[in-house]
């Protein structure tokens, strides 16, 4: 169940570095709140690959699961209740106010990953490299 996957895990870090310059130098706005979220799930994606030795699928819907019990805890006083409420990584994690947007926003990314997952990639792929 459990393998180092190198590719994936490189992945991953590239996608750490592009959230990370998107929290820099967008402030506000529809990169930095939507698609910093879409661009979160697929992160998140790539760095359960780097570790877990399961489906792709599965692992795809793992990381909804994740994107959306984040997105809903913060229905919650949760990080109040942990005294990081002022804390600016735990507010950058998990964020401190729910948008219906948010999730949107994940589903997005998920259908991206099924996408890049689905046979109908593959094939154009495999097509696109004998026409070559």
């Amino acid at each position: 169940m459990f393998l180092f996957n190198k590719k994936s895990f490189l992945i991953a870090i590239t996608f750490i570095f592009i959230e990370i310059a998107i929290a820099i130098f967008f402030k506000n706005g529809f990169i930095r709140h939507t698609f910093g979220d879409y661009l979160v799930v697929i992160l998140l994606y790539f760095l359960l690959r780097s570790f877990l030795n399961i489906s792709k699928n599965t692992t795809a819907s793992i990381t909804l699961l994740i994107a959306f019990a984040v997105e809903l805890v913060q229905l919650t006083p949760f990080l109040k209740a942990l005294g990081l409420q002022n804390h600016t990584l735990a507010n950058l994690i998990f964020g401190n106010t729910f948008s219906i947007s948010d999730l949107l926003a994940y589903t997005l990314g998920y259908l991206t990953i099924l996408f890049f997952n689905s046979s109908i990639y593959e094939n154009f792929i495999h097509q696109a490299k004998h026409r070559s």
